[in-house]
């Protein structure tokens, strides 16, 4: 006689859980919405302000304001426009960068990867004290060395470059107050940024990432090529544009080393051009109320390029995610 063993009981029905909020959970989420909210108010009360006085400036000029090489927001009727500034502002912070970016992933590599440990500590101290150098102080040391000791640079990149039109100077004796003396200042100056951020981001790198490339064999270029590079690229981009913030914006360092006239041209050794913060500093003291508005004016195209830029970092962040450290 066979007996069949009796059905599995039923599970018995989930019982129904409650999430419990803290006291402590509920105040840091709102703080930490409202501080977000906060940010984007002044954000909006910024642009609001900027672009009211930036509005009744423009209404007034007499000449197009995106084309106009003059500044002179004086005249009766006023003209002014900020081909110059832009051009300048975009063409030193392109030097800048050009010049500061692989210099500072170069720097970032060597402390973490190369140098010995005692060593990479003092080259990131220095660093880091580059870092707490006030801008005026950069703007005397470039106008009373860095300019004086570039005039041999500059006569050799004429001489040998001068083909390129880039390089061409027209006159060789003139004071290398120019583009190209202000990009380099400021590529000195974005350095410690790009670098100290960079170096965090490489010390992120899972190990085992790294020794997983040395077990099969890769050369320690070759693991910081396919291992260390990948994974940092997000954030070497994000370092990158918080040193090109800075490059856009720079006031007295500019203003100190830099010869300004209403003049656009491509010779980048030639002491003209200008940019958007030297304008500002330059004139606002002696403006009339009028003329703050204009140089305001200019200030929210400066605002408005800054949040373009910083727009573009975000999409190429998000377009190279896959290479970041959330997805390691």
């Amino acid at each position: 006689m066979t007996t069949t063993a009796p059905p599995p009981a039923a599970p018995p029905p989930p019982s129904s859980t409650k999430t419990v909020t803290r006291p402590g959970d509920r105040v840091f989420a709102g703080l930490s919405r409202g501080s977000g909210i906060f940010v984007l108010v002044i954000m909006g009360a910024i642009a609001l302000f900027l672009t009211v006085r930036a509005v009744n400036a423009i209404s007034k000029d007499h000449a197009n304001f995106f084309t106009t090489f003059e500044w002179n927001a004086a005249l009766t009727p006023p003209k002014f426009g900020i081909a110059v500034l832009a051009y300048g502002t975009v063409v030193s912070a392109v030097i800048a960068m050009a010049i500061a970016v692989p210099i500072a992933v170069g720097i970032a590599l060597f402390i973490t990867h190369y140098a010995p440990r005692r060593l990479g500590d003092v080259i990131a101290y220095v660093i880091d004290l580059l870092a707490a150098v006030p801008s005026i102080i950069y703007g005397l040391w470039g106008a009373l060395f860095l300019v004086p000791h570039l005039r041999g640079l500059n006569l050799w990149l004429n001489h040998y470059l001068g083909w390129t039109v880039i390089f061409h100077k027209d006159d060789p004796n003139s004071t290398p107050r120019s583009l190209f003396t202000v990009g380099i200042l400021l590529a000195i100056m974005i350095l410690p940024i790009i670098t100290n951020v960079s170096r965090e981001v490489i010390r992120q790198v899972p190990k085992m990432h790294e020794e997983a490339a040395l077990a099969l064999g890769a050369t320690r270029w070759e693991v910081i090529r396919m291992s260390v590079l990948p994974f940092a690229r997000s954030g070497i981009i994000s370092a990158s544009m918080l040193g090109l913030g800075r490059a856009l914006g720079e006031t007295m360092a500019v203003a100190t080393v830099l010869s300004a006239s209403p003049t656009l041209s491509a010779h980048l050794l030639d002491p003209a051009g200008g940019t958007f913060s030297q304008n500002i500093v330059a004139k606002f003291g002696e403006a009339t109320e009028y003329g703050r508005d204009a140089l305001i004016a200019s200030g929210l195209v400066l605002f408005v390029i800054t949040l373009l830029v910083n727009g573009a970092a975000r999409l190429i962040i998000a377009r190279r995610k896959e290479y970041s450290g959330a997805n390691a």
